[in-house]
């Protein structure tokens, strides 16, 4: 294996005039300056320019250097330049605050922040300068907003400033990324940069990409998502990589036609809207497009079908920040209905993946039974900072907390059906509810736009379950009407929801994920 860095030397070396990093048109609204198009050359200046400037301020190989920034070319950059000197990047969420970063330093032993001022938080770097002050950490500030102690950073308009050169080694940590915190305080994943390397190959491998890839990435490049998902792929096949921040549909879909975008990643339900809406998806140029991956909720076999006769791949995504990862390709599941549903088993040499049944911890073999997935190989982390080891068996398998099924299905490969969270199972009198079940039937009610179903305590069943039901447009749903809708599907009534509540929206992380322990904590 190699190193993170090396990529963006050989792209350098291969073609350093072909534009490698370009910001979004809207780049004014959420950060300072004009929008950015770099070739690999200009990327090669730009993070000698930052490394250079971290060492000078005593950031060495080995330290965590903290990094908050929006999707702009300065995130990236930000990475590889600590990637160079061979410092730890972790990079936060813009939406974390003082909580958040507090723990993460604290956690991660960073004592350094990239940050910036932005136009929608003109308290941002004051806050940060104080909870850096808790440490005696220092702060570097992208754009013209500074703030006394701040050390300020941009991108070279001349030749950089060469930094000394490290040599790391492909098992030395690169990032510390956090978990979503749906189930409690973010924890650190380190990962290393084979672990990165690893989980891009199956990305590059599976999706088929090549140099000539334009990769438009709209999800923040601070996570499995974002960075193994784009930014490393990016860097292995030396493509183009376009930023899109934050998620607005008429910037997004703009940048698809202008930009000539060959593949990108979209949440479902937008991809369900598109297809809803024939007038807006018909004045987008998407000639280019190959593939769109999705995931993090159950796909609709209608939407993967509909996408696929206008000609354009929709891959299913598993993934997590830890490495675990399965994708659901045209190539490896052809049928558009199966491919919504099911995930091969890993093929990649090295990777492997079981389901254990969590009552006997044994291994299941066979369609049907319900067990937890886990995984072990080159993508996966070594475990959490600062962590007990509980999240590997004794086998040295990661666990997800997922649970899934084997398909039955006649095909050569073992295909996997995702069932549910393993903490989103509902317990009702002793049955399990899957909530991602119902709120597979629930959204298709008409007056329904979102759903989470979650458990809610109850004397004598234990718990019972509710949803809560952002509504589509104008109308409202009542309990009796999404149970109604629900009997007219056949399903058992232990699963019917006994509890409605109405919100104007769902609570997400920052990473789009519904926070159901917001939604639990409503109802106790």
């Amino acid at each position: 294996m190699t190193t993170l860095d090396l990529f963006v030397q050989r792209a350098v070396a291969a073609h350093p005039d072909t534009e490698a990093l370009i910001d979004a048109p809207n780049r004014a609204s959420f950060f300072s300056g004009e929008p950015q198009r770099l070739s690999w050359g200009d990327v090669d200046n730009a993070v000698n320019g930052v490394a250079s400037a971290l060492q000078a301020a005593g950031v060495a190989a080995g330290d965590a250097v903290a990094i908050q920034l929006p999707n702009a070319v300065e995130l990236p950059i930000s990475l590889l330049a600590c990637f160079r000197i061979g410092a730890v990047a972790t990079p936060f969420p813009i939406q974390h605050r003082e909580h958040e970063l507090r723990h993460g330093l604290a956690t991660s032993g960073a004592r350094h922040l990239i940050t910036a001022g932005r136009p929608d938080r003109d308290d941002i770097l004051e806050i940060s300068m104080g909870v850096l002050a808790e440490f005696d950490a220092a702060m570097f500030t992208f754009g013209p907003a500074s703030i006394e102690g701040a050390t300020p950073l941009s991108l070279p308009e001349g030749p950089a400033l060469v930094p000394e050169p490290h040599v790391a080694d492909p098992s030395d940590v690169a990032t510390i990324c956090w978990t979503s915190g749906t189930t409690g305080t973010p924890k650190g994943v380190p990962r290393a940069h084979n672990m990165w390397l690893a989980s891009s190959d199956v990305q590059v491998t599976e999706l088929d990409l090549t140099a000539d890839e334009r990769i438009l990435c709209p999800f923040p490049v601070v996570n499995m998502a974002g960075i193994g998902g784009m930014l490393v792929p990016w860097l292995q096949t030396g493509s183009t990589l376009l930023l899109h921040h934050p998620i607005d549909l008429p910037v997004f879909l703009g940048q698809i036609g202008s930009e000539a975008i060959s593949y990108t990643v979209a949440p479902p339900p937008l991809l369900n809207m598109l297809l809803g809406n024939e007038a807006m998806l018909d004045s987008i140029d998407m000639s280019h497009i190959r593939k769109i991956s999705s995931g993090s909720a159950p796909l609709a076999p209608w939407m993967v079908e509909g996408w696929q006769d206008r000609g354009i791949e929709i891959v299913n995504v598993f993934g997590s920040n830890e490495g675990a990862a399965m994708l659901s390709t045209m190539a490896s599941v052809p049928d558009p209905n199966e491919r919504a549903r099911y995930f091969p088993a890993p093929s990649r040499l090295g990777i492997e993946a079981r389901l254990v049944d969590l009552e006997t911890s044994e291994e299941i073999t066979e369609p049907g039974q319900q067990g937890e997935l886990r995984f072990a190989g080159p993508t996966i982390f070594s475990g959490y900072l600062e962590s007990d080891g509980s999240e590997f068996d004794d086998a040295g398998f990661y666990r997800t907390g997922d649970i899934f099924e084997i398909a039955d299905s006649d095909g050569p490969r073992t295909l996997y059906r995702f069932v549910d969270r393993a903490k989103d199972i509902i317990i009702r009198g002793g049955m399990n509810v899957s909530a991602a079940e119902i709120e597979t039937l629930v959204s298709s009610h008409d007056a329904v736009a979102e759903c989470a179903v979650v458990a809610y305590p109850d004397d004598d069943l234990g718990e019972r379950v509710g949803v809560f039901v952002v509504a589509a447009a104008e109308s409202e749903p009542d309990l009796d009407a999404v149970v109604e809708h629900l009997r007219a599907q056949k399903i058992a009534s232990y699963k019917l929801p006994e509890r409605l509540e109405t919100i104007d929206a769902l609570p997400r992380n920052p990473v789009g994920k519904v926070v159901k322990a917001d939604l639990r904590a409503r109802w106790q």
